[in-house]
């Protein structure tokens, strides 16, 4: 975790410019973030100590490296890397690569991922080819666990209390994925915004405080399992945000997490 300052402003472009490449982001001024960076090695396990790697040395290439660069600091002003580049989180994942691989981790262990949160609603991930960010959204919604087709006493065997005449309801948690090119002026697959336009109108407004058995027309005749749900949301989605879906993950509970890829 390390905490930095960082701001989407080129002092060569005029306000309007600026405001036009970053929308609502653009300011002159610095704002801050709370990074939390997850790194995954891969390696096989020792005969000896039953382990990839001591992870203590990975941390101590992380801290060595990386926190005196980014802690407390301003990533625009601080890095010499970003006195031309925007320090989107695209850039900030591909600069940290490089420098955890330049750093030198222990030799029996490769870097196969990185994942950086800028905030808990949104986060970039990073395998040394393909970058992606993944915006996160909640709604409430209700339904019944019911097969129309299937007896009334099926229907209670499979879905036990679920199949409540009366329905339930749940908070739910939606991961949208996606990938793209990344542009040269921004740095971003895309913009942050445009997803959330996307999002918000094809799939939290249109459910959020809905029964889905009795106000969607797209369940009509269907059993609203969570893998229906989140099939029919990445169908939504796939044409309509601004960028490549990659996947979607729809969380129904702290225990519950189905999960729609696109097919390579």
């Amino acid at each position: 975790m390390f905490s930095s300052g960082h701001r989407f402003w080129f002092d060569h472009l005029s306000e309007a410019e600026n405001r036009q490449l970053f929308d609502n982001w653009g300011s002159k001024y610095n704002h801050g973030h709370n990074y939390v960076l997850d790194v995954t090695v891969a390696g096989e396990v020792s005969p000896d100590t039953g382990m990839i790697v001591n992870i203590k040395d990975v941390d101590a290439v992380l801290k060595s490296r990386l926190m005196p660069q980014f802690a407390q600091k301003s990533i625009n002003d601080e890095i010499p890397h970003f006195e031309k580049r925007t320090p989107s989180i695209e850039n900030l994942l591909t600069y940290l690569w490089d420098e955890i691989n330049e750093a030198t981790l222990p030799s029996e262990v490769t870097l196969t991922q990185i994942k950086l949160e800028e905030f808990p609603s949104f986060y970039g991930e990073y395998d040394g080819m393909k970058t992606t960010i993944t915006r996160t959204y909640e709604f409430a919604a209700a339904h019944r666990l019911h097969v129309p087709s299937l007896s009334d006493e099926r229907n209670l065997e499979l879905f036990g209390k679920c199949n409540n005449p009366a329905g339930h309801g749940h908070n739910y948690l939606l991961e949208v994925t996606v990938s793209g090119k990344l542009d040269e002026a921004t740095g971003m697959i895309c913009s942050i915004n445009a997803v959330d336009e996307a999002v918000n109108r094809e799939v939290v407004d249109r459910y959020d405080h809905k029964n889905f058995n009795c106000d969607l027309p797209e369940f009509d005749g269907k059993a609203t399992t969570s893998e229906m749900i989140a099939q029919t949301i990445f169908q939504r989605l796939v044409n309509t945000v601004p960028a490549t879906l990659e996947r979607i993950r729809l969380h129904e509970t702290s225990r519950s997490l189905f999960e729609v890829c696109k097919i390579s």
